[in-house]
């Protein structure tokens, strides 16, 4: 496996291995540009603080407990019934801004296809 030709920053060689005839790594090789951009840019929205699926994994916890606290009587169940309710509903919301997310990226992509179409054309 040949090794990748470009300089880094620091001057020194990446040491990725070439994927092609071109020498290059994926992250260096022009041709993947695009992909690479997509991929940094979906990370971008799930990353960093507020990352839905943690929110998401923390209201199950919660969910969860207090479940177990309705069981051993810690909670009243109209209480318990209504704290899920609303942790529920806040589920739900998670679920709806991924999918609004997501719609948002399909139809950037959407738009990039239509435009390079119409450049071929």
């Amino acid at each position: 496996m040949s090794r990748c030709t470009a300089i880094k920053q620091g001057r020194e060689r990446c040491q990725g291995v070439a994927i092609n005839a071109s020498g290059l790594c994926y992250s260096h090789d022009p041709n993947h540009a695009d992909a690479r951009r997509r991929a940094a840019r979906k990370g971008g929205q799930r990353g960093g603080r507020g990352r839905p699926q943690t929110h998401l994994a923390s209201l199950i916890t919660e969910n969860a407990d207090i479940r177990e606290r309705v069981l051993r009587g810690e909670i009243m169940p109209n209480v318990g019934a209504v704290a899920i309710q609303s942790i529920n509903a806040a589920i739900r919301a998670v679920k709806v801004e991924l999918e609004v997310r997501e719609q948002q990226d399909l139809e950037e992509r959407l738009a990039e296809l239509e435009a390079a179409y119409e450049q071929r054309s």
